[in-house]
């Protein structure tokens, strides 16, 4: 049933982020020539010859997304308003839905689905495997993994990498790491440090190494009472399978 779930709700947020027109997946810019310490020509290599290619073939063309003329994005399937910071690099075949913020030095890889709304902070590289609902937060250099067993003279098939979906509106603290595998529920909270190595319920704010859960949390970011009445948002809430659900 849950395995039913995360192949509906990937497929439905693929289809949301396949909004824009394919295109080479770079911003238009200036052309200078870099130039090194001592008046010597600058060297050439494969990432500039990519970012050289990527210009000129965006050159006149406005994008419906930016991209820092110092980030890297192969793939076209990319919603509009979404910004890729300096150094960040977005490989083919991952899809990033739209009003999504991706910082500097992320990586992304292929099969990778970030809805809309979602935000990965400096340092933080998401793996084959990996999905994000919308509005999901990434703290800075929190780390997700898809190999439960990396041998560099048995290589696991990239078919068989786990899984990791992250729920509607959760958020994952800094230096996190997300053992791969796992379901993090929607609106839970991931403690900085936190080391996640089983699923965690909706609304749960987890802290620890393992990961524990320590409470309860709103949708708002306001840790629950007793009660389950938000004292910030008034929202209330009941125990549920899965967590805890909002009252309507």
């Amino acid at each position: 049933m849950a395995k039913a779930l995360k192949k509906k709700t990937t497929k439905a947020l693929r289809s949301k982020a396949r909004t824009v027109p394919k295109g080479s997946g770079m911003s238009t810019g200036t052309n200078k020539k870099m130039s090194t310490d001592r008046g010597r020509p600058a060297k050439k290599s494969l990432n500039r010859r990519t970012v050289s290619k990527n210009r000129a073939a965006t050159a006149g063309k406005s994008l419906p997304y930016f991209v820092h003329p110092k980030g890297l994005a192969d793939s076209t399937e990319i919603g509009p308003r979404t910004r890729i910071w300096a150094f960040a690099h977005v490989l083919k075949g991952a899809v990033i839905g739209c009003d999504c913020n991706i910082g500097e030095c992320v990586f992304v890889e292929p099969e990778v689905v970030l809805g809309n709304h979602v935000t990965i902070k400096n340092g933080v590289q998401v793996w084959t495997g990996v999905t994000c609902e919308d509005y999901v937060f990434v703290g800075p250099n929190a780390t997700f993994t898809n190999d439960l067993r990396p041998r560099v003279a048995h290589p696991t098939d990239p078919a068989d990498y786990a899984k990791t979906h992250v729920c509607y509106g959760a958020s994952i603290g800094a230096n996190a790491t997300i053992v791969a595998g796992n379901t993090i529920g929607s609106h839970a909270m991931i403690g900085a440090g936190t080391v996640v190595i089983r699923d965690v319920p909706a609304h749960a704010l987890m802290v620890g190494n393992p990961a524990r859960r320590i409470g309860w949390i709103c949708a708002c970011g306001e840790k629950l009472p007793e009660s389950l009445v938000c004292p910030k948002c008034a929202k209330r809430y009941e125990r549920a399978d899965l967590g805890l659900r909002p009252l309507l």
